[in-house]
């Protein structure tokens, strides 16, 4: 059994790798419709997350102590791949015993908090529950929690109150991650019966009470996430397989999973009248269930093809994994840049996962990264917050903003490393009004510009395309903009 277990160990390495690759088509998918909330301290507090643009996304528990793909691994779907000589039920022991190996001895939230600030973040969601049911709270409703194993004496045991705490001290404004599925519950994973797929393991037509047991512990579990720990801005639910059964349509089924016949209702009505009363004008993001919990959509690894003219988020990986891993391949800050470019004049936001270390600190390349992205911000970052889109909003390497009141216009130019910055940069539409005066955000002074032919030609200062010095991207404002 000890050989086994070492092995089973050992093995995990490389299962993030191999899980992320099949797991691709299976990310959740985007809603095809959204209504827009009818609250009006919804409808405002919306309005002040549109003008934050970038987030962060820290998804922590179980799964960063071997260094996995979080919870998924003990999901038994087909594209999930496991030694082949492991045994099921041991594997997922094995898993969950790593409640008693995670001792986070050098959790720092104000190290997170200020690298999130230096990179120009403005609000944060935190995974205080993913699937495999483990909390990063200190929850009343089990002991499968970091603060019931060997960090429980530490000062910070409870992490997400520490987290959101040191977060709030930076101004951010915060959100709450929860899975709705459960797998350590055995109200939502009955141990009577195999657990096939990531669905209740029973019919909860026959056994409605166990689903009532269920309902109310996550009931429960909110409430002392909206009653306990300070205000809140976001309850970001995940798992949108749980659901109610008329909103269970071709997307959902499309996804590969096993949908069962009948609703996983969680009785989202309950749920949100007692959040909004906790936290009045809080925005509840039932991710992929369309409908008047979802506030806004959330498209994961991926932006959307054209323009959307309702709230949405990229979520999107800084590195290969949402969760820490070993060895992970962690994206340029460059291309975060660029990404959040487009997402933003594509009437986004940006909302960038990173994975904290099993001893509670980012790994060196998130940190390098994050500061790199925040150098760019910090000169930049008029052309990114408090935007709204415009009609025209790309050509080619350049895309458009305004600002909310529509009196500024910004071009932001994206530059490959290794290119060198070009002498004039050239668009035909919003285009600058007579007299406008245009300026590049870098340094703030006035550059040239002129309309010849219907293209506008912006006379890059002699320093900057003489200079051997990278930009990620130019950002030029302009004002009194015609189309």
């Amino acid at each position: 059994m000890k050989g086994r277990i070492h092995r089973l160990f050992f093995v995990t390495v490389f299962l993030s790798v191999v899980l992320l690759a099949k797991a691709q088509p299976n990310v959740h998918p985007q809603s095809v419709t959204y209504e827009w909330p009818t609250d009006a301290l919804v409808k405002a507090k919306l309005d002040k997350w549109q003008d934050q643009k970038f987030g962060m996304l820290i998804h922590w528990g179980l799964y960063a102590v071997p260094g996995i793909i979080e919870s998924w691994s003990i999901c038994n779907e087909d594209w999930i791949e496991r030694d082949s000589t492991s045994h099921y039920e041991e594997y997922k022991s094995w898993y969950w015993g790593l409640q008693k190996d995670f001792n986070p001895v050098k959790f720092d939230p104000d190290q997170w908090a200020k690298a999130g600030k230096d990179a120009g973040m403005k609000y944060v969601v935190f995974t205080t529950k993913h699937h495999d049911g483990f909390n990063m709270f200190d929850t009343k409703q089990t002991d499968f929690k970091i603060s019931a194993g060997p960090f429980k004496d530490n000062p910070k045991a409870n992490v997400a109150k520490f987290v959101f705490d040191a977060f709030r001290r930076n101004d951010f404004m915060i959100g709450a991650y929860f899975s709705k599925p459960d797998w350590h519950s055995e109200n939502f994973w009955w141990p009577k019966y195999a657990t096939p797929d990531r669905n209740t393991n029973y019919d909860i037509r026959k056994f409605p009470w166990r689903w009532n047991k269920f309902k109310d512990f996550t009931y429960n579990q909110i409430g002392e996430l909206m009653h306990d720990y300070g205000s809140m801005d976001i309850l970001w639910l995940d798992g949108g397989w749980v659901r109610p059964l008329e909103t269970v349509n071709e997307e959902v089924r499309s996804w590969g999973a096993a949908i069962p016949a009948w609703s996983q209702d969680i009785d989202m009505p309950r749920i949100a009248a007692m959040a909004r009363t906790a936290q009045p004008g809080l925005l509840i993001v039932d991710r992929t269930v369309h409908g008047p919990y979802e506030n806004y959509q959330t498209p994961e690894q991926k932006i959307p093809e054209k323009q959307l003219d309702h709230p949405w988020e990229s979520c999107l990986t800084l590195a290969n994994n949402w969760g820490y891993v070993p060895n992970d391949q962690f994206k340029s800050s460059e291309k975060i840049i660029h990404t959040l470019i487009e997402v933003v004049a594509k009437g986004g936001s940006l909302l960038l996962g990173v994975g904290p270390k099993p001893d509670g600190t980012f790994p060196d390349s998130a940190t390098e990264r994050l500061e790199e992205i925040g150098k760019w911000m910090k000169v930049n970052g008029s052309a990114i917050y408090a935007t709204r889109t415009t009609p025209y909003y790309n050509e080619k390497n350049i895309w458009f903003t305004k600002s909310k009141t529509g009196s500024t216009q910004y071009a932001l130019v994206c530059l490959e490393k290794g290119t060198p910055v070009p002498a004039t940069i050239q668009w035909t539409t919003n285009l600058p009004a007579k007299g406008s005066k245009m300026k590049w955000l870098q340094t703030g002074e006035s550059v040239k510009w002129v309309i010849a032919k219907g293209v506008v030609n912006v006379l890059v200062p002699k320093s900057v395309y003489k200079s051997k010095k990278h930009y990620p991207a130019l950002a030029f404002s302009f004002t009194g903009s015609t189309m």
